[in-house]
């Protein structure tokens, strides 16, 4: 049994290629300084394979960040372009809203501490609210439910209008009142009655001026409110 020799140059299928376009010597001499001792790499240099390992990590990161970055947020102008803060007609019931108030008035008790957990606490009847005592809690609270009342405005047509806050933003309350009709009060130059209900039925209520409210309820909730009178 003979082992398999390589071809030779008159056997080797590029010599008999070389000869069809070439003259005999021609095509030997091709044959012997560009095919047959020419050499052939079969891996990558080490300086071509480390950068491609660097390119692969550096694509690697930058997928990974892609993933985790956190998408950014809104603008203004673009909300108001998507319409996401927009109360479609056919949608606005204000029974559905008075289920958002009851909501909205369990909340109210846990910030006064009358209730924790939806259950009465310990001597809550003899508590007393006042403003010295819970008003930056209840100006610190958010709005989003309260049914309200207008009791006092500049705008003496918008004086006894009431009903749900659906929208507690800088400068307005927007509400929806009796009837599926929505409004939006201005709160400079007005003062807004609301009420909260107690576990045993009786309502206590509160008045805000709208001149010390014009802030977002973000902004509420990590505020100091400070004593200061207001002429209205």
């Amino acid at each position: 049994m003979t082992s398999e020799e390589p071809p030779t140059a008159s056997h080797h299928p590029a010599q008999a290629l070389l000869a069809r376009a070439h003259s005999p010597s021609a095509a030997a001499r091709i044959f012997t300084d560009k095919i047959q001792h020419k050499p052939l790499l079969l891996q990558p240099t080490a300086a071509s394979d480390q950068r491609a390992h660097r390119r692969h990590v550096r694509l690697r990161q930058k997928a990974y960040h892609l993933r985790k970055r956190k998408p950014r947020p809104l603008s203004a102008a673009e909300r108001r372009e998507l319409g996401i803060y927009d109360l479609k007609k056919e949608e606005v019931r204000y029974e559905t809203y008075r289920g958002l108030h009851a909501l909205w008035n369990g909340y109210m008790l846990e910030v006064l501490g009358v209730t924790r957990e939806g259950r009465p606490v310990d001597g809550w009847e003899r508590r007393e609210v006042t403003p010295q005592g819970q008003g930056p809690l209840l100006a610190s609270a958010d709005f989003h439910g309260a049914e309200v009342e207008v009791v006092r405005c500049v705008d003496g047509g918008k004086v006894g209008m009431k009903g749900v806050v659906v929208r507690d933003t800088k400068f307005t309350f927007v509400i929806v009142l009796e009837g599926d009709r929505v409004r939006t009060m201005m709160k400079k130059g007005a003062v807004f009655a609301y009420h909260i209900t107690l576990p045993d039925g009786r309502k206590v209520k509160l008045e805000v001026n709208g001149d010390a409210f014009e802030y977002r309820p973000v902004e509420r909730a990590g505020r100091k409110f400070k004593w200061k009178n207001f002429d209205v």
